[in-house]
C-alpha cells in the first residue's frame, strides 16, 4: 500500500493511500473511505449504506442527503447505481471534502462544509425541498477508534425523520448493534411514526462491529429489495461479494 498524499492540520493526520485501483482515506489512523472505480462493488461496509436504496424504486430516488463525507465513496456509489437528480454533502472538515474531490472523483454534488447539527437546524421549519433518502454517517475518532459524532437521540432521529419525503428513507451507521438499539429510533415516539410492520431494518457485515439502521414510514419489502439489488451485494445471489446480514429490527 503506498501513501500518495499526506496533510497535518489541526491536530489530526490525513493521509490518502492507493492499494490496486482503490484509494482510501485514513484520519489519524482511522480507515474512513474506499473507492475503486473499476470495482466498485467489493463487499466493504459503505456497501452496506448503498443496500438499502434498493428498497426503493429508481425513479424515487430524486434528491440524496449524506451527512458525513469522508472521502467520499458512498456518493460515488449512489451516482453509479441509483443516479439521484441532487446529492448533498455535509461535513465539517473541509480537508474530507478536499481529498473527495482530489481523490476520490467527486463531482457533480453540492458538498457543504458545516456542522450536520446546524444545517438540519436551518432545514428544520423551512420550505426546503425534502430528500428521498438520508444518509446519518457521521463518524470521528478518539484514540484511533472511530465513533458516532452526533449522539442519535430522540431528538435527532426526529429531525432527520422530518427531512425526508413520505415515501423517504432514513440510513444511520452505528458503532454496535447495541448502539443502534439504545438510540432514539427504538423509543416508543420514534417507532410510532415509522411503518408498524417491516419500516425498521438493520444490517450488519461480520469483519465490522458497526449495524446499520434503515427507518421509514412506509414497509420496506425484501422482495423488492432482492428484485433491484445489483448480484455483487444482492442478498438473494449466493455468490454475492458483500457478506451480511438482513434482519426487521425487532
Amino acid at each position: 500500500m503506498a501513501v500518495i498524499w499526506q496533510q497535518r492540520r489541526g491536530g489530526n493526520r490525513y493521509e490518502v493511500r492507493t492499494h490496486g485501483a482503490s484509494v482510501r482515506l485514513y484520519s489519524n489512523g482511522v480507515f474512513h473511505s474506499q473507492w475503486n472505480p473499476r470495482d466498485p462493488l467489493k463487499g466493504s461496509l459503505w456497501e452496506l449504506l448503498l443496500l438499502p436504496v434498493f428498497f426503493l424504486r429508481p425513479q424515487q430516488i430524486k434528491r440524496v442527503l449524506l451527512l458525513g463525507v469522508g472521502g467520499g465513496a458512498l456518493i460515488r456509489l449512489l451516482q453509479t447505481y441509483a443516479s439521484p437528480h441532487t446529492i448533498v454533502g455535509v461535513d465539517i472538515d473541509p480537508v474530507h471534502l478536499k481529498v473527495a474531490k482530489r481523490f476520490f472523483g467527486v463531482a457533480g454534488a453540492e458538498l457543504i462544509c458545516a456542522d450536520a447539527r446546524q444545517y438540519i437546524s436551518e432545514c428544520q421549519g423551512t420550505s426546503a425541498e425534502r430528500f428521498d433518502l438520508v444518509v446519518d454517517d457521521l463518524f470521528g475518532h478518539a484514540d484511533g477508534v472511530a465513533q458516532r459524532a452526533i449522539p442519535a437521540d430522540p431528538d435527532w432521529c426526529g429531525q432527520l425523520l422530518e427531512l425526508l419525503t413520505p415515501d423517504g428513507v432514513v440510513v444511520g451507521n452505528f458503532g454496535s448493534r447495541r448502539e443502534l438499539l439504545d438510540s432514539g429510533w427504538r423509543r416508543p415516539q420514534l417507532r410510532a411514526q415509522l411503518a408498524q410492520e417491516k419500516g425498521a431494518w438493520t444490517l450488519e457485515h461480520p469483519v465490522y462491529e458497526n449495524c446499520i439502521g434503515v427507518f421509514s414510514r412506509r414497509p420496506l419489502i425484501r422482495a423488492e429489495l432482492l428484485q433491484q439489488a445489483p448480484p455483487a451485494i444482492n442478498p438473494g445471489n449466493p455468490s454475492r461479494k458483500l457478506d451480511y446480514r438482513l434482519r426487521a429490527l425487532p
